[in-house]
């Protein structure tokens, strides 16, 4: 293909479904050799673009040409030149690696001459090689990804298009990924990219931002940056939501958590200078107040702050919590662990996913809990909340023991996945009432909490909705309505912000903080590094094993470390040369 032809142009691209309009007028095109990062709020429109330009789905209006193919009449073609990264993995679980790949080989028609040497090379380039007899099923998630994308390449595209390809990837295998987008980069190869990670759109030539399905800005990370009107305003602190709280009831500034920082975007630095050292001296907290330079996160808030779809909805969801947690609970330094365990372990026939693990969280923390893909998160929270018995150790949650009590468990505790655990073809009062007969709720005391919960998740008026048809980020405040709807003590939240908009993730946070405050002892997954120094304490593990643990500055200090993730990335990787050592 030419180099200096684009491999994908789309002119007043549109799709409509009934009186909906997805994607209105969408101008963009990518070179080879680029990559291009679509991005934009949840509902912006960003995965019916890609679907038009791969051909799934067809155009409303407009045109898109694809390696030179039109999508509109030649759809057969452009499928012949691409390779399509959905949200899900489309692997088949019950066939190993090496399987996998030579049944998308046979699906793309490649010639068996030749295939052996191709495979080779994609699996040395994936770092899969020592994976080829394993099943897919059995893999991690980062290992399920990556070969997502080895089985997308085996033909060798023109184009490549991918759906939030790290959602729900930690650390380390996003950066392994985002080398091997560089180096296909480096042989011409046009990539098209859409996450919910805006960090990861530095690493793009150009960004085009959607909102509502429509094209609302476009240029290179530092073009956007620069054209960014304001000044960042930067304040450190080692309990940012607290005091994000405080400046902004005192100073009516919009400010924003980012990692340990609090940033806020002023149009007015001097008279916004005064404000912020007034309230800082009123509540008696001292903090230094610097410029910075706008991170991607701070060019996507500002571009969208007017037009935030649920923006009046937040102020339902805050009062929402506050009806639940009237005033905030310190914890009684005598205090007793609200989740405690003692060499707890877990195997899986020979298999062993959680090995000795200690660890105790306290009433009203936010008690982080972090690992690569497969490092045995999830099977810790299962045994915690009852649905998994362990192979060895003990522990409690809320008073009750972990072997014996775990109906009891159950009823006092509550759970968020990442899937949101919601019914997507019930109604949101559906839903309410599904859970609260799950949790024994009925009559007035039902009746007062769905009215609560549809307060708070900002759907008050709007129980006949269908769930499927909410917005990410109103979807995600609904499920965790529906999982502290009995009012349970301890919360486990298994990357309940995994794919959703940083808007969404960061007043989710504001949610989570004001449970805390109210005494509710928060356990939470992430891969957000920035969501993970919002979390008094951390505990870090890798293949089933405790590996550090403390607060994130004492993380970050004992590794002479600016950020969390240089963290979490040189902890894993020096775990697992021991590991190696240890197995040579």
């Amino acid at each position: 293909m030419n180099e200096d032809k684009a491999a994908i142009v789309a002119e007043k691209l549109s799709r409509r479904f009934g009186a909906f309009t997805a994607v209105d007028g969408l101008d963009l095109t990518v070179f080879p050799g680029e990559i291009v990062g679509l991005i934009g709020p949840d509902g912006a429109g960003k995965t019916t673009a890609l679907r038009m330009l791969a051909s799934i789905l067809p155009a409303s209006a407009g045109e898109a040409t694809v390696a030179g193919y039109s999508v509109n009449r030649d759809p057969a073609a452009v499928k012949e030149q691409i390779a399509y990264m959905g949200q899900r993995f489309a692997l088949y679980q019950d066939l190993t690696v090496a399987e996998n790949i030579r049944f998308y080989a046979d699906l793309y028609g490649v010639p068996r001459n030749g295939l052996k040497k191709r495979m080779a090379e994609l699996l040395d380039f994936s770092a899969m090689g020592a994976f080829q007899k394993r099943r897919a099923g059995a893999l991690s998630g980062g290992m399920k990804q990556k070969l997502q994308l080895v089985c997308a390449l085996i033909h060798t595209p023109a184009v490549l298009l991918l759906d939030e390809p790290t959602n729900g990837v930690d650390p380390v295998s996003r950066r392994d990924f985002w080398r091997i987008l560089g180096q296909l980069r480096e042989d011409k190869v046009a990539i098209l990219v859409t996450t919910s990670h805006l960090d990861e759109s530095e690493g793009c030539d150009r960004v085009y931002l959607l909102n509502g399905g429509r094209l609302a800005a476009s240029g290179t990370p530092a073009g956007l940056r620069a054209a960014m009107a304001g000044t960042i305003l930067v304040i450190k602190s080692t309990e940012p939501l607290t005091l994000r709280r405080i400046l902004e009831e005192k100073t009516g500034l919009d400010v924003l958590p980012f990692g340990d920082n609090l940033h806020i975007l002023s149009r007015d630095e001097a008279n916004d200078r005064q404000k912020l050292h007034r309230a800082l001296a009123e509540a008696d907290m001292a903090a230094e107040i610097t410029t910075g330079v706008p991170a991607m996160e701070d060019v996507f808030i500002s571009l969208l702050r007017d037009a935030a779809a649920d923006e009046t909805d937040m102020d339902e969801a805050d009062d929402g919590v506050a009806e639940v947690n009237e005033r905030p609970v310190t914890p009684s330094p005598s205090a007793q662990p609200v989740v405690e365990v003692k060499h707890l372990s877990r195997r899986f026939g020979k298999f062993i996913a959680v090995d000795d693990l200690n660890l105790t969280v306290m009433p009203g923390e936010i008690f982080g809990f972090l690992g690569p893909n497969g490092a045995g998160k999830s099977t810790t929270i299962r045994m915690l909340c009852g649905l998994l018995q362990p192979s060895g150790g003990e522990g409690q949650v809320a008073g009750f023991d972990l072997r014996r009590d775990t109906e009891a468990i159950k009823q006092r505790i509550g759970y968020m996945s990442q899937k949101f655990s919601l019914y997507d073809d019930l109604t949101v009062a559906e839903n309410i009432g599904f859970y609260g007969g799950v949790y024994g709720l009925a009559g007035d005391k039902l009746g007062e909490r769905r009215d609560w919960a549809m307060r708070m998740a900002g759907l008050a008026g709007r129980g006949r909705d269908f769930t499927r048809l909410l917005p990410g980020g109103i979807k995600q405040r609904l499920a965790l309505a529906c999982a502290i709807l009995h009012d349970p003590p301890v919360v486990f939240l298994d990357e309940p912000t995994s794919g959703v908009d940083p808007v969404s993730r960061r007043r989710f946070w504001s949610l989570i903080h004001r449970m805390a405050e109210g005494g509710k002892t928060i356990f939470v997954t992430t891969h957000y590094m920035d969501e993970a120094e919002y979390c008094g304490r951390l505990a870090l593990i890798s293949d089933g094993r405790m590996i550090a643990h403390g607060s994130p500055s004492a993380l970050k200090n004992a590794a002479r470390a600016d950020k969390l993730e240089d963290v979490f990335i040189a902890l894993v990787e020096a775990a697992g040369r021991r590991q190696e050592a240890v197995a040579a």
